[in-house]
């Protein structure tokens, strides 16, 4: 894939969103850290910028033209942060503030690619104002006895669990609201995991990843060693373009842009069933994207730069 080409000029005064208030805040600040490091490597006056510390309105008055957004979870990922640089005029790199919300909100994201006939595991919805214990038993049987809990609108893993039985129910999902008033039910997917990378319409190289963990869960993701990723994942090219072509479909359906990240599940039968959509995917160099983007014969920073050429148009 062919790096856009500009001066880093260009891009004038860019400001590096990271931190946030969400509970992603550590992660964010590791990946902001990697895109500071090579913005500015590539000759851009880029600098950071952590939205919970600062007003917003700095950004203005400090003469910032534009923004890459490094801010995971709620308040980064969920279109509000969108929104203000729209409001401000400034900008951003990534997916706007309709596609950053319905990506961020994994049952709207089931419902639209539902709609779409896009794969994805039966589930149920619990609400906690009308959640009633009772309900645990039913929705394991009807969910075939193995089940995935997760908080709606969390990332990383965070808040998730795996449940085989009605009391692992139970206290999976009362852990769930913790995090979040609407949590998901769907029946467990029990195959590997892969994850295709999207950059401007195109999609990278896909990754299989294995861990010794229940699931790919945060400390897979962040803590210990012992996960292994497999890049190029080993597909057969048949099913590698299939997945390259539901990942794309997946994402274009949540009115994704620009980059992000679509994760899949495969079972026994060779059945691909969609996860989730990342609209603001990891980015320390260990990261998902940066590992396909590499696969693909393109460099960490020749990847932030492509990802913020996307904020130029073609008066600029």
């Amino acid at each position: 894939m062919s790096l856009m080409t500009k001066s880093p000029y260009a891009y004038g005064k860019v400001a590096v969103l990271m931190g946030g208030d969400s509970a992603e805040r550590e992660v964010s600040l590791a990946s902001g850290g990697c895109v500071l490091k090579a913005l500015v490597s590539a000759g851009v006056d880029a600098h950071p910028f952590d939205p919970s510390q600062r007003s917003i309105y700095e950004l203005v008055s400090e003469g910032f033209d534009r923004a890459f957004i490094i801010l995971h979870g709620r308040g980064g990922e969920d279109g509000v942060m969108q929104g203000a640089l729209e409001q401000l005029k400034i900008p951003y790199t990534g997916t706007g503030v309709l596609g950053s919300a319905l990506a961020m909100d994994k049952v709207l994201s089931k419902l639209v690619w539902s709609a779409r006939d896009l794969p994805t595991a039966d589930y149920r919805v619990l609400e906690k104002s009308t959640y009633n214990v009772s309900e645990c038993s039913q929705i394991l049987a009807d969910l075939g006895g193995t089940v995935m809990v997760k908080p709606s609108h969390e990332g990383s893993s965070i808040g998730m669990a795996r449940a085989q039985t009605e009391a692992e129910l139970v206290k999976a999902v009362e852990q769930a609201f913790v995090y979040d008033d609407n949590v998901l039910v769907e029946t467990y997917i029990d195959g590997p995991e892969y994850t295709v990378a999207i950059l401007n319409g195109q999609a990278l190289p896909s990754i299989r990843m294995t861990s010794p963990n229940v699931f790919y869960d945060y400390e897979a993701k962040y803590k210990t060693d012992t996960t292994e990723y497999f890049c190029p994942s080993g597909l057969p090219m048949a099913q590698e373009k299939q997945l390259a072509r539901l990942a794309l479909t997946a994402f274009e359906s949540l009115s994704g842009k620009g980059w992000g990240r679509v994760d899949a599940m495969r079972d026994h039968d060779g059945t691909f069933y969609l996860l989730e959509s990342n609209t603001v995917p990891g980015m320390t160099e260990k990261s998902l994207v940066p590992k396909a983007a590499k696969q693909a014969g393109m460099s960490f920073t020749d990847l932030v730069i492509n990802i913020l050429s996307e904020t130029l148009d073609e008066h600029e």
